[in-house]
């Protein structure tokens, strides 16, 4: 065993870099890319980025519709940054607080031509560090030392896969809803966050177990939010297990559909600019959903788990046990009523997510 870091190791470095404003490098047949996270870049650094060469930022596709850019590199679109630009600019091409009322405006000269694939990766490594996915960077064939380098296609296989979950504590947990349980705390081997299962009763391992997989939710299940489902939803799911006298309930720290508790707040600040929950997220330069189902399959497995009866609206949650091994025997409906703050966000939850309500 070497004393060396592993690729995930060295991944978990560079989310760490990126959120003090340091860059990395992506380093692929020879070339790197020194790269920064738009939102986290100081006047300072970027203009020793600048020395480097010329500095060219990225944005996804969905950001670059919003901004007017046009996208020659499928899923992203990459932009020459102008001389006269700083810290500032950077900014506000990742972040839309201002899009309507002070909007960044062009010409801006896209970039077309060449790979973009450590581009790519730069923006899959800010999303992971839950930051804004926008970067800039600069092509080079050598760079200063002291900077976290990342071979770009093991970084690329890192950030695609799953880490695997050790488990970590647990001890017995008397709750109010659900009654006897066991709180189990599990962490990946990625430095990432942990996660949790609360284990309602003693379910039998060779049956279906009553599981609900719960995203969390700081706002609704913390603060009793109106704007979403989400806290009545974990109540209501642990006070039917602890009906049925077992369950086990994963809390996933999954924020704001995976993009982390910062950037829920931003999509909350455009939803209060007229934005549904997912024109929000595109604007923000994020998917519809950007969670991973598979660490709640993943969990189950390291349980004893098999088989489920999952508590659910939402048919993707359902693909994934499935794709992952983890038999759906029945899908256990969980509507909540709306009220006047919630009704549109469920709306759009069923018209644009296919969820079942």
């Amino acid at each position: 065993m070497s004393l060396l870091p592993s690729i995930s190791d060295l991944v978990a470095r560079a989310r760490s870099d990126l959120r003090v404003g340091l860059p990395v490098v992506l380093v692929q047949d020879g070339m790197g890319l020194v790269v920064m996270a738009s939102e986290t870049a100081g006047d300072a650094r970027l203009e020793a980025l600048r020395a480097l060469g010329p500095v060219v930022a990225a944005v996804t596709g969905w950001r670059a519709e919003t901004l007017k850019i046009r996208v020659y590199d499928g899923d992203i679109a990459r932009i020459a940054m102008p001389a006269d630009a700083g810290a500032r600019w950077l900014a506000e091409l990742a972040d839309p607080a201002s899009d309507l009322g002070a909007p960044l405006r062009g010409p801006f000269k896209e970039e077309r031509g060449g790979d973009a694939t450590l581009y790519r990766i730069g923006l899959d490594l800010a999303k992971s560090a839950q930051l804004l996915p926008a970067i800039a960077g600069v092509k080079v064939t050598t760079w200063p030392e002291g900077l976290t380098v990342l071979p770009a296609r093991q970084a690329a296989q890192d950030l695609a896969g799953s880490a695997p979950l050790s488990p970590v504590a647990a001890a017995r947990l008397p709750m109010a809803l659900a009654g006897a349980g066991r709180l189990h705390i599990f962490r990946p081997d990625n430095a990432e966050i942990e996660h949790y299962a609360v284990e309602i009763g003693r379910p039998d391992r060779a049956k279906p177990v009553l599981a609900r997989l719960h995203s969390a939710c700081f706002t609704g299940d913390v603060l009793g939010s109106l704007k979403c489902d989400c806290g009545p939803q974990l109540h209501t799911a642990l006070s039917e297990m602890g009906k049925a006298g077992e369950g086990v309930l994963l809390y996933l720290n999954q924020e704001g559909r995976g993009i982390g508790l910062a950037n829920k707040m931003r999509a909350y600040a455009l939803q209060d600019q007229g934005f549904d929950t997912v024109e929000a997220n595109h604007r923000l330069g994020f998917e519809d959903d950007e969670r991973d189902f598979r660490i709640g399959a993943d969990l189950l497995r390291r349980m004893g788990f098999g088989a489920v009866r999952l508590m659910t609206n939402n048919p993707r949650k359902v693909a994934m046990m499935d794709a992952e091994g983890i038999d759906v025997v029945d899908r256990v409906p969980l509507i909540i009523d709306a009220n006047r703050h919630n009704a549109d966000y469920l709306d759009v939850k069923r018209e644009k997510s296919g969820h079942l309500l």
